[in-house]
């Protein structure tokens, strides 16, 4: 028996049926849909799970910790500029007067010695016979061990007498051990860096990774610390030096403020200019890198909003197809007395119900690759992501086959039953 007013329901389950009658043509209808909704899941994860990843570890160095270097510093769109690559490079005497400033607990020099003079790269050959050249050589003072992150989990630092004689002896992070001493303890094993053998006496605890890990450039445990007096017998004209200072609590701001007039004064910077350096903190780098992933959340709105506008073109076809098949169907509806409203609703429940299940497919699929991407790189899906989407797929539904609901609506029944 055909009821004339139908319940929400019964429309809703009357519209699945058609659905499920044409189901190659609502297929190919719904993949504009799919992929609208894959691609908001999939960017959104990524964005997502990259910019906790960048926060964690960039805050692991500290909230109170301020960066410098000769170059600037934090998330690079292009490559350094002419400018930058002139600037005279930071100093030991630098770091020694920052260190000195009532507001620093201590400026910590490290220079990087892991390409030679010559730009290639120092190898690093363990006792196994494991020989790499992408472990990061870092040369640096004890005060190293009061930087934020650098946890020691076995042995120690070494100290200032050895920093003066400059002794061979060297702290390694957690892949370097992994690599070259992976079921024993490296502590007072020895290793050869560039030529040299270095006794290791300091193991640090492993950092999270951004990109993976497994010993390679990105790798942050993928590390070996050593005295700068012996980094400097390695590479004697290295002056790659960074500076990491740390503030006292609650000064991080006076703490900024004098190592920039410091700084200025030492490189004679004159008034009105610029920083010939780079100065940066765990706050400013995250900001800059909320900047560029603002701009692709909006290139992933602009790209998933084509997919959804396509299968929205789509599911207008569809019904306006629907609704001339079924022409002699409404005029019986409305014969028997069903209203405007009743058909209206009935197409659009359907076209929403199309586009729902297409967003439904797009949320699982897109699920299943973020679960993918996951073992390459760092991501999660943000609840408003699934939530925005499944939104998005019901609300084009909606929009697109309000003109095909709205035309079923407005036929005449005695029209509609004459026709063939």
């Amino acid at each position: 028996m055909i009821v004339a007013t139908s319940s929400f329901y019964e429309n809703f389950k009357m519209a699945f049926d058609t659905l499920r009658s044409n189901k190659l043509r609502s297929f190919l209808t719904i993949i504009g849909v799919v992929i609208g909704v894959i691609t908001v899941m999939l960017i959104s994860s990524l964005i997502s799970g990259i910019k906790v990843a960048v926060e964690k570890q960039v805050e692991s160095f500290g909230t109170t910790s301020i960066f410098l270097y000769k170059m600037d510093i934090g998330i690079r769109t292009s490559s350094p500029t002419r400018e930058e690559r002139m600037r005279k490079p930071l100093t030991m005497e630098d770091a020694a007067a920052i260190s000195n400033l009532r507001s620093i607990n201590a400026a910590v020099p490290y220079l990087n010695i892991t390409n030679n003079f010559f730009g290639q790269k120092i190898n690093v050959t363990g006792k196994n016979g494991k020989t790499s050249s992408s472990v990061q050589l870092q040369g640096t003072l004890p005060d190293a061990e009061k930087a934020p992150g650098e946890v020691l989990v076995d042995g120690r630092w070494f100290s200032t007498a050895e920093n003066d004689t400059k002794t061979n002896v060297c702290v390694v992070g957690d892949s370097v051990r992994d690599a070259y001493f992976p079921n024993s303890s490296p502590i007072g094993e020895t290793i050869e860096i560039g030529g040299s053998e270095f006794r290791i006496i300091g193991l640090l605890q492993k950092r999270e990774q951004l990109f993976g890990g497994g010993g390679g450039n990105n790798d942050q445990s993928n590390v070996i610390y050593m005295p700068m007096g012996a980094a400097l017998k390695l590479k004697p004209n290295a002056d790659d030096l960074f500076i990491l200072a740390i503030a006292k609590d609650g000064q991080l701001e006076k703490a900024k403020d004098e190592v920039q007039d410091v700084l200025r004064i030492r490189r004679q910077v004159k008034y009105g200019e610029k920083n010939n350096f780079s100065m940066e903190t765990a706050a400013s780098i995250i900001d800059q890198f909320a900047a560029i992933t603002n701009g692709v959340f909006i290139a992933m709105v602009v790209i998933s909003s084509v997919g959804l506008m396509i299968g929205g073109i789509g599911v207008m076809n569809i019904m306006l197809v629907s609704v001339t098949e079924r022409t002699r169907e409404i005029g019986i509806r409305k014969a028997i007395g069903a209203r405007q409203n009743d058909i209206l609703l009935q197409f659009l429940i359907e076209a929403a119900t199309l586009t729902g299940f297409g967003g439904v497919v797009g949320l699982l699929i897109g699920w299943l690759l973020t679960l993918l991407v996951r073992l390459f790189l760092p991501s999660y899906v943000p609840l408003w992501a699934p939530i925005a989407g499944f939104v998005a797929s019901v609300g084009i539904g909606l929009a697109f086959g309000l003109f095909p609901a709205w035309k079923a609506a407005r036929l005449d029944p005695i029209e509609s039953l004459r026709y063939e």
